[in-house]
């Protein structure tokens, strides 16, 4: 490369760095703040308000006989309009197991397959099979409603949790019932980060003789940072 290319590109990277930086301002802001709450959440026990209420909700008849119908109804019972929670998809842990790529998370299902026991002197004996447990997550980063149903009940039990401020920010720093717009705004964030760490790493280099001292801080960095990470692995 060209002294007069390689100026060219170091003046691209400057300006570039600039503009990625204020493109990622905003929600850089926003996960700081959250990512340090979350942080130290466990240690110094920071409060998260939060407001949970319960309640029972019957169900029509004849009750929905798979997660999909029962996704349906509880759309409408529900009167759901906000999104949906994102999730792995449905599963049904027992004698059958499916994915799921609706968007409304129905978590599984505890359906234990029967246990046979059996001895020398005495013929097999089924013990009972604990019946199929679905559980539903609506919502967003606000509010959150889970729907919990065990398989014979005429009824679901409905849990709300309302979110505060602090909480709500969490949420939508774990991507909790966001959507697939905000999923993808933080990736351009992600991306953002990465690019502005090569190009502050070859601005730094070009700006400032001392560059043993930069290669030490990066080797300390890079040392403390894969060391912590491999010790709690």
């Amino acid at each position: 490369m060209t002294f007069w290319k390689y100026s060219q590109l170091i003046q691209w990277v400057r300006k570039s760095h600039g503009w990625v930086g204020m493109w990622g301002a905003v929600l850089g802001l926003l996960f700081g703040f959250s990512g340090i709450w979350l942080n130290h959440r466990n240690v110094l026990k920071l409060p998260v308000e939060q407001v949970r209420s319960n309640a029972q909700l019957s169900l029509p008849d004849p009750v929905p006989s798979c997660p999909d119908d029962m996704k349906a109804w509880l759309l409408v019972a529900l009167n759901f309009s906000g999104n949906n929670i994102p999730g792995k998809g449905d599963s049904i842990r027992g004698d059958s197991s499916r994915g799921d790529s609706s968007r409304l998370n129905s978590t599984k299902v505890n359906a234990a397959r029967p246990v046979l026991w059996a001895s020398k002197n005495s013929p097999l004996e089924a013990v009972l099979m604990q019946p199929e447990h679905w559980v539903f997550n609506f919502g967003g980063p606000n509010e959150i409603i889970q729907v919990e149903y065990w398989r014979g009940n005429r009824s679901v039990s409905v849990t709300t949790t309302s979110n505060g401020l602090l909480a709500t920010f969490n949420n939508m720093h774990k991507g909790t019932g966001m959507s697939i717009g905000w999923i993808l705004l933080v990736d351009t964030l992600a991306g953002s980060m990465i690019f502005l760490s090569l190009s502050g790493v070859l601005l730094w280099v070009q700006s400032h003789r001392k560059r043993a001292i930069g290669v030490a801080l990066f080797l300390i960095s890079s040392s403390l940072t894969i060391g912590l990470t491999l010790f709690r692995l």
